[in-house]
Order: C-alpha cells, then sequence, then structure tokens
C-alpha cells in the first residue's frame, strides 16, 4: 500500500501539506524539513524549464520568517544571477499571501576535479545494521512520527549521530529529485541532540544553511548533529552531512533558545 506524502499538489506553483508534514513544536504548523525539501523541489522544476547547463546546487540558505501553518503554501522562483557557471535562485514560500520562508541557491559549474579531490572520508555505519529510535517519545507531530531513525550510539544531550529515512514521497504523484528527497530531511538535525527536554525549553531553528561539495545519494540522509546553547539566547547546530559513501556537506542552523511557556 502507497504510505503517502508530504504534499500534496494544487497547481504548478500551489501546495498543500499533508498531516504527515505537521510541526514538531506545534502539530497544527507544518515542519520546516519536508518544506525545505519542497523548496528544492520547485527549484527543480523552475530550472527544468530552462536548457540543461550542467550546474549543480552547492549552497541552499533558508531564512524562516514567520508561523508555517499546516495550510496550503505557494512557492514562487526567481533567477537572480544568471550565467554559465554560476547561477543565484531566490524561492519565496507564501501562505495565505505573506511570505513565511525566503531561500537562495547557488549553483557552481559541474566539472572533473576526480584528479585533486579530498577531504575527510570517514563512513557512518551503515543504517541497516543500526536498530530504530523511537523520536516520537521526545517530539510529537506527524512529521517526526513518519521518520525512520537510526542513531549509530545512543542519542545524548547536545550530541547525536544518526540516519534518517522515510517510506513517504515529498509530492503525491509528482517524483522528487533526490536532492530535494535528500534535503527534506535534513532540518531534522535539530530536533536528534536536544539539550533539553522541549516541555522545558523551546529551541526553533530560525534558519538552515547547507554546503555541499557533491550529490547525494538517498535513500538515507546521514546527521552527524552537535547542538550548543549559549548564555543569552542564542544557540547553534552544526552538522556534518553524509550518505552510504561519506561525508557530502554541512548544515548549520541558529535556535532561539527560550524558556517554553508555564516551565
Amino acid at each position: 500500500m502507497h504510505p503517502g506524502s508530504y504534499f500534496e499538489p494544487i497547481d504548478e506553483h500551489r501546495y498543500k501539506p499533508t498531516p504527515h508534514a505537521g510541526g514538531a513544536w506545534d502539530p497544527d504548523e507544518q515542519h520546516f524539513s519536508p518544506l525545505g525539501g519542497l523548496v528544492v523541489h520547485a527549484i527543480d522544476r523552475h530550472r527544468a524549464a530552462g536548457p540543461d547547463d550542467g550546474l549543480l546546487l552547492s549552497r541552499i540558505s533558508y531564512d524562516i520568517l514567520g508561523r508555517l501553518a499546516l495550510d496550503e503554501c505557494e512557492i514562487e522562483v526567481d533567477t537572480i544571477r544568471p550565467g554559465r557557471t554560476i547561477e543565484l535562485l531566490e524561492a519565496v514560500v507564501r501562505i495565505a499571501g505573506r511570505p513565511v520562508v525566503r531561500a537562495r541557491a547557488w549553483f557552481l559549474a559541474g566539472l572533473d576535479t576526480a584528479a585533486v579531490a579530498g577531504g575527510p572520508d570517514n563512513r557512518l555505519p551503515a543504517p541497516e545494521s543500526l536498530a530504530s529510535w523511537p523520536m516520537s517519545e521526545v517530539w510529537p507531530g506527524g512529521y517526526i512520527a513518519s521518520l525512520d531513525v537510526r542513531p549509530v550510539q545512543p542519542p545524548r544531550p547536545g550530541r547525536t549521530t544518526a540516519w534518517v529515512s522515510t517510506p513517504l514521497d515529498l509530492v503525491t504523484g509528482v517524483p522528487a529529485g533526490p536532492l530535494a528527497s535528500y534535503l527534506a530531511l535534513v532540518d531534522t538535525a535539530n530536533g536528534i541532540a536536544v539539550r533539553q527536554p522541549p516541555t522545558a525549553w523551546m529551541f526553533p531553528n530560525v534558519d538552515l544553511t547547507v554546503h555541499l561539495h557533491r550529490r547525494p545519494r538517498g535513500p538515507w540522509t546521514g546527521l552527524d548533529t552537535t547542538v550548543t546553547f549559549g548564555p543569552t539566547g542564542q544557540g547553534l547546530t552544526s552538522t556534518v552531512l553524509h550518505d552510504v559513501d561519506g561525508p557530502v556537506g554541512q548544515a548549520q542552523q541558529i535556535p532561539t533558545v527560550r524558556p517554553a511557556p508555564g516551565s
């Protein structure tokens, strides 16, 4: 039986979230992670309308501007800086006509640099060798309930390395690219290595920036995550991103740290 999806298409630019996209801080809001993947899906569709130039997404940064209601959203994509070897795109997500996310994506020329390629190449243990962790015991929401999370070691406050996968499609009836599907799981990082119980402290992130040095391949997204809380209400969630072949890039998020209401 088909397990479902995070979004249903309404038309070329509008999408309706399903209950599987429900947020961790508020089940009536969208979790940003699948929405981040949907933005890349919209960017892929925008670029597919032009010539195949061989450019590769190398960085995407998202700014979360406000509440992500679990409601219909519209995504508009524009080319800000066209070019044959370097290109910059911007995507704006609107809910009820109000911008709620702005994302900018740099595309760089794809060249054969295998002769000089190098960097950390440590691989995580294969996800098939690890046991699933019921992350829904820590977090509510349809998105978290949809995940298969497999930590390399038992999660510790502020430090967890885990594989994340989902049986759900990103968009009903519309194949999503491998990069959109991979990035749809990256924002999970802010919740896998909690420093304090989310019932006592809130730490939603206001942004997400991803840098990639090679194309990841799925279906597993590897998150080697460290969470730091500063003394004045700011935090930092830093993640080395992996696929089964090793590191593929890094992600950074800035949580705003505050006591939970009533705590």
